[in-house]
């Protein structure tokens, strides 16, 4: 996310500057707002992925600030900076919505390895989900073509892209269990259910499989 929108918000001119300056050597596209109710306006007009601000600024400081911009801009993430920073604010700030605290004085390098954890972690985060999406939706097309083969290297690879989901487990449990490898099966229906103790497609599969190879004539 190199092209990013940040808004920078802080009442000392200096701490403005040397903020932007930071984040604009990573080729992120930075606005500055002097208080909060500077920052809402700005708001209005732009739409911005991250906003930067201190905690302590007269008028509307930034706890308001956090408050009022998650509420009427809820996808916003909002990192907050501060002298005065304890325990209680950064509990606070994350309990209204803030992503990350940072406490003053900091690095310009502090402040940049910060801000590329808050976009970029997330932005691969949604490029994992989206393959694991495809790899999925692909297949079970596979699989409803009766290509076995392909559908269970799909679903292998949707589980590589997030290891975390369920479902996928859980699919590539009935590929093999229809191809009568149930010992395989009944692991990744366990693997599913140990994910998502309640992902009940698994728990059923996981009982059926179990049943049918108990009951299989031995060679």
């Amino acid at each position: 996310m190199s092209q990013a929108k940040i808004l920078v918000v802080d009442d000392d001119k200096n701490i403005r500057r040397t903020v932007s300056m930071a984040l604009e050597s990573l080729d992120y596209f930075v606005h500055t707002a002097f208080d909060g109710k500077d920052a809402m306006l700005q708001l209005t007009n732009e739409q911005y992925d991250l906003i930067i601000t201190d905690l302590k600024m007269p008028g509307m400081n930034g706890m308001e600030l956090l408050q009022q911009a998650i509420a009427k801009y809820p996808e916003i993430k909002i990192v907050l900076i501060s002298a005065h920073g304890t325990v209680d604010n950064a509990v606070g700030a994350m309990k209204l919505g803030a992503v990350d605290f940072l406490q003053k004085p900091f690095t310009p390098k502090e402040l940049r390895n910060l801000v590329h954890n808050v976009l970029e972690t997330e932005s691969t985060e949604a490029e994992s989900v989206s393959e694991y999406k495809a790899s999925l939706k692909a297949a079970r097309n596979s699989a409803r073509k009766r290509d076995f083969d392909n559908a269970i290297a799909q679903t292998k690879k949707a589980i590589g892209s997030d290891p975390a989901k369920p479902d996928a487990f859980d699919f590539l449990g009935q590929l093999q269990e229809t191809l009568g490898d149930f010992a395989s099966a009944i692991k990744n229906y366990r693997v599913a259910i140990s994910l998502d103790p309640t992902y009940q497609s698994a728990k059923d599969n996981l009982d059926r499989a179990t049943s049918n190879s108990s009951n299989r004539p031995s060679l």
